[in-house]
C-alpha cells in the first residue's frame, strides 16, 4: 500500500514580500506617529530640573545657542544680551534636539526645526513649539530659574 503525502502549502514570493512590506510599513508609520503620542527616546531629566549655573553669558553665541542635553535645556541668545531657554526635547517624537544651525534648533531624528527666538516650529514634522524654560541671570551666570 502506498501512502499519499500532501505537500505543505507554499506561498509565492509575491505573498511573502507583500506581507513583509506591510509589516515594515506598519513599523515605519508607528515610528513616525503624530505629536499626540510621543515615544521617549532620551533619559534626560525634565527641562527645568538642572541646578546651579549652566553657562556663562559668553558661552552662548549671539544669533545661536548651546544645548545642555544632560539638563534637558537649550539656551539661546537671539540678539546680544537677550537669553532664552527651551526644552531640549523635540515635541514631535521626544527625540533630543541635536544641533543649532543658524537661527534654528534642529532635531535630527525627523528634521524638525525650531526658532532660537521663541521656540516656534520653523520646519515640520513637529507642530508644537519647544516648551519655554525660565532662566535666571545672575551677573555673568545663566541657570534654570
Amino acid at each position: 500500500m502506498t501512502e499519499h503525502v500532501t505537500p505543505a502549502p507554499t506561498a509565492s514570493r509575491r505573498v511573502i514580500f507583500g506581507s513583509v512590506g506591510a509589516v515594515g510599513a506598519a513599523a515605519l508609520l508607528a515610528a513616525c506617529g503624530d505629536d499626540a503620542t510621543p515615544t521617549p527616546t532620551s533619559s534626560n531629566p525634565p527641562a527645568g530640573q538642572a541646578t546651579g549655573p549652566l553657562a556663562k553669558k559668553a558661552d552662548i553665541p549671539v544669533g545661536g545657542g548651546k544645548i545642555f542635553a544632560d539638563e534637558g535645556v537649550v539656551i539661546t541668545q537671539p540678539t546680544e544680551g537677550t537669553f532664552k531657554g527651551f526644552s531640549s526635547v523635540c515635541t514631535h517624537q521626544s527625540c533630543p534636539v541635536a544641533k543649532i544651525t543658524g537661527d534654528s534648533i534642529m532635531c535630527t531624528c525627523h528634521n524638525s526645526a525650531f526658532s532660537i527666538v521663541d521656540g516656534s516650529v520653523k520646519s515640520p514634522p513637529a507642530t508644537q513649539p519647544l516648551p519655554v524654560v525660565a532662566l535666571k541671570i545672575d551677573g555673568d551666570s545663566i541657570s534654570v530659574a
